[in-house]
């Protein structure tokens, strides 16, 4: 199913969503020697406020998601991905719903290999009518809680309060893992959403890489998302290795580039150049290094692009302006970096700024 609508947001799923079927298997750990629980039939849900906290459970996590990947397989064909082979099943027959989430959750026992994965309910899910990117379009979610808790229950009792105990509940707050599969641009792998809350960890891999086997989709988001982060590691690790820059210096470059990204709505990497690198020198460092990155990784960039205003926000979280004094100063660089200048004391033997303001707040 596919209807336009005015927004141009890829984040908001819960518009006209709704929850048509649901099957529950338990997960083991193979490794373990823990084994799946499958059940014989998918789940009836009769009851609209359990439908409406399942929909906030599954899909209240995506609010906040924005990159988008698509399935592949590293033999270059797709059939061969299982989840996405079992998805077009889904898609193409929907009676197959039930039958297919078995094999998925087959599947995903054999590769819970690592001795750190935990055990958890498996969920798969369809969804009619979620949105993607102003669309929008039937889903199939698979979801895996690992993490329960405990919580507490007062009621009324003998003119007062009792209290009780729930032990092993699951949070609706907090899904474990999941990934959102939306039922369009199958020949490119579909568009799909991850959510990996444990993505930290060495064992978690096997969520996005084993099992569901993706790749970012090459899309404003992610090409921003990349130069951005090509450009930091640039400034950060690359420059020392040429030229004699000081840390000041390295903060302005990187000040210049999240003003440049955060005034533009596109990017050209001439401009780009020209206008934050300033120096032949090293513009031509700059572009070598993002050719490197783009032949290392397999991940093209292209030289001019729409810029993603989420993507400037999430790398604007990393980019440091913080200038570390031995213990005991820090310098916020946000401006005009010809106010702050670098010298050496011969007297005290020690390395120091020199910083000029006009008021002092």
């Amino acid at each position: 199913m596919k209807r336009k609508l005015k927004t141009n947001t890829i984040n908001d799923f819960f518009f006209e969503a709704s929850l048509a079927e649901l099957s529950i298997h338990r997960i083991g750990n193979k490794s373990q020697d823990e084994f799946y629980v499958l059940s014989e039939q998918s789940v009836a849900i009769q009851d609209n406020m359990l439908s409406n906290l399942l929909q906030q459970y599954f899909l209240g996590p995506y609010e906040k998601v924005n990159e988008i990947y698509r399935f592949f397989h590293p033999n270059s064909d797709l059939n061969l991905n299982e989840v996405y082979h079992f998805a077009s099943e889904i898609f193409e027959k929907g009676e197959t719903f039930h039958e297919n989430s078995k094999e998925l959750a087959k599947y995903l026992y054999d590769v819970s290999g690592h001795p750190k994965i935990k055990s958890g309910e498996l969920y798969l899910a369809y969804f009619e009518n979620v949105q993607i990117e102003g669309e929008l379009h039937d889903a199939i979610g698979i979801f895996k809680s690992e993490t329960k808790e405990t919580y507490l229950k007062v009621y009324p009792e003998n003119s007062g309060f009792g209290l009780s105990y729930e032990q092993d509940a699951i949070n609706i707050n907090k899904l474990d893992k999941g990934c959102l599969i939306f039922n369009t641009d199958k020949e490119e792998g579909f568009r799909v959403a991850v959510i990996d809350q444990t993505n930290r960890s060495a064992e978690a891999v096997y969520w996005k890489d084993e099992f569901l086997k993706l790749k970012t989709r090459n899309d404003n988001f992610n090409q921003t998302n990349n130069v951005l982060g090509v450009y930091k590691n640039f400034v950060t690790e690359k420059l020392d290795q040429e030229f004699d820059i000081s840390k000041a210096d390295k903060i302005d470059l990187l000040n210049k580039s999240m003003k440049y990204f955060k005034e533009k709505e596109s990017f050209d990497i001439d401009e780009f150049s020209n206008e934050v690198i300033g120096n032949s020198e090293g513009i031509e460092a700059f572009k070598n290094y993002k050719k490197n990155y783009e032949e290392e990784f397999d991940a093209p960039i292209p030289d001019s692009f729409d810029i993603s205003g989420a993507a400037v926000k999430k790398q604007a979280r990393v980019f440091k302006s913080v200038l570390k004094l031995d213990k005991n100063f820090h310098i916020y660089i946000h401006g005009d970096k010809e106010l702050i200048e670098k010298g050496f004391d011969d007297d005290k033997s020690m390395n120091y700024y020199k910083v000029y303001f006009r008021e002092e707040e």
